[in-house]
């Protein structure tokens, strides 16, 4: 009960008016029982009154403050741990309200987290600001995009989300092309601008079945894709195959930078047998690729004979003409 009492009181500290049949939606209880809150929280000293009329609601005074001693001491830790964790991606102008909010809970904030948007030559870091700005700032964002058919397609998109996930960064956005959530891969934007125009969010497009830039269903990460589609009647349709890898002793940092616990299986002599289940595309077989000499494809048939074939392509790159 406390912990809707000052969700209530939250909810009121951002919107200067709220009906009761709203709130009592918003929480699942009845009409009667958020009644009873307000009660609750105006004997507890809570400015908070109930106003009728049609445009009539419940409400609290304007010069109303909250006051620290509402929030436990974990939750104080955990908002400016929260805070921190923003100006960890950049986020500047999170400072003076870092500053603010533990000069006000008397805490030492904790520096938790940090991260680092650009590589190793520092040449994209204008780009992940560009993209946060116009995710902050509800701009669109227009760039060229290099899909996996090697066609370089112009986009203008809504940003949502810059993502982190395997070992690569993408961008969540609504692309206007293509009407549908899109995931871009951020190495493959260039000539990235910030348009003047702004958008409005609608979280229910952007709710809808996600996609990657390729026109496939995706969770963020190669090699792991979905069919997209009317699924309501019928079972998501699996196309994974259980591959098999023996991998050499000597790759034993890579293996476990790369692999699952679970998809790993030391043998006696010190090497590894790799067994996953994945969409067989570019993705897997670049991976197996990368370990060279080092990785054997086991099963299935078809992923090996597709290795040889790669194999036997790049060795003729490399024959010496007399």
């Amino acid at each position: 009960m406390l912990g809707r009492q000052l969700g209530i009181v939250y909810l009121l500290l951002s919107k200067k008016c709220i009906k009761a049949a709203e709130l009592a939606e918003h929480f699942e209880v009845s009409v009667r029982t958020i009644y009873r809150d307000v009660e609750a929280l105006s004997l507890a000293g809570i400015p908070v009154y109930t106003q009728k009329g049609k445009n009539g609601g419940i409400s609290l005074t304007e010069n109303f403050v909250l006051n620290k001693m509402m929030l436990s001491k974990q939750e104080q830790e955990t908002i400016l741990a929260a805070l921190n964790g923003m100006r960890a991606t950049g986020a500047v102008e999170e400072e003076e309200m870092l500053r603010k909010l533990g000069g006000f809970f008397q805490l030492e904030e904790e520096s938790w987290v940090s991260i680092d948007f650009s590589d190793w030559s520092d040449r994209r870091r204008e780009l992940f600001e560009l993209i946060k700005k116009a995710i902050l700032q509800k701009k669109l964002l227009r760039f060229d995009y290099y899909g996996q058919n090697n066609v370089m397609k112009s986009r203008v998109v809504e940003p949502v989300q810059l993502l982190y996930k395997d070992y690569a960064w993408y961008l969540r956005g609504y692309c206007r092309e293509r009407k549908a959530m899109r995931m871009f891969k951020i190495m493959r934007m260039k000539r990235t601008e910030c348009l003047d125009e702004n958008f409005v969010p609608n979280p229910a497009k952007y709710s809808g079945p996600e996609e990657n830039s390729f026109g496939e269903a995706a969770a963020g990460c190669p090699g792991k894709r979905q069919k997209t589609g009317n699924t309501s009647l019928k079972a998501p349709v699996d196309f994974s195959e259980e591959i098999r890898i023996h991998i050499a002793a000597s790759e034993a940092w890579r293996v476990y930078d790369r692999f699952e616990e679970e998809e790993v299986t030391c043998l006696e002599d010190g090497s590894f047998l790799i067994c996953m289940r994945v969409i067989v595309d570019e993705w897997v077989y670049g991976m197996i690729l990368s370990f060279g000499p080092a990785a054997e494809v086991i099963a299935p048939v078809s992923v090996k004979e597709e290795i040889c074939r790669r194999l036997w392509e790049t060795l003729e790159n490399y024959n010496l003409r007399s």
